[in-house]
């Protein structure tokens, strides 16, 4: 149960959120037992924000996951979504923050797993 934020001041047309909606859906495979099939994902372009005094393309990425991941995999995670926001969004991976939220309460449907 991902699910994937993506809060940029990047602007964005839908080819392109098309590409990236993919290639996070992609890279989510990077964390074991995830898959696309039950990532959610949020793409917010064209947000006011400022990094390091200025507001040249930066991107933040806020990842929640069911379950703990092992450092390595959410390594591995980031290194995918940075890329894939670089080649869709063109922010430089120097202005991309990820960070990670795991919880062992998650619900669906009206109840908890």
């Amino acid at each position: 149960m991902p699910f994937i934020n993506v809060i940029t001041n990047a602007e964005l047309n839908k080819g392109r959120e098309i590409k990236l909606k993919t290639a996070l859906g992609e890279a989510i495979t990077a964390l074991p037992g995830k898959s696309e099939h039950w990532l959610m994902i949020a793409i917010q372009p064209s947000t006011a924000m400022y990094f390091q005094g200025t507001n040249e393309l930066c991107a933040m990425i806020q990842v929640s996951i069911y379950g703990k991941q092992s450092p390595d995999a959410k390594s591995a995670l980031t290194q995918k979504v940075t890329k894939a926001v670089f080649d869709e969004l063109k922010v430089p991976p120097q202005r991309i923050y990820v960070s990670y939220h795991e919880t062992s309460d998650w619900g669906m449907n009206g109840s908890n797993f």
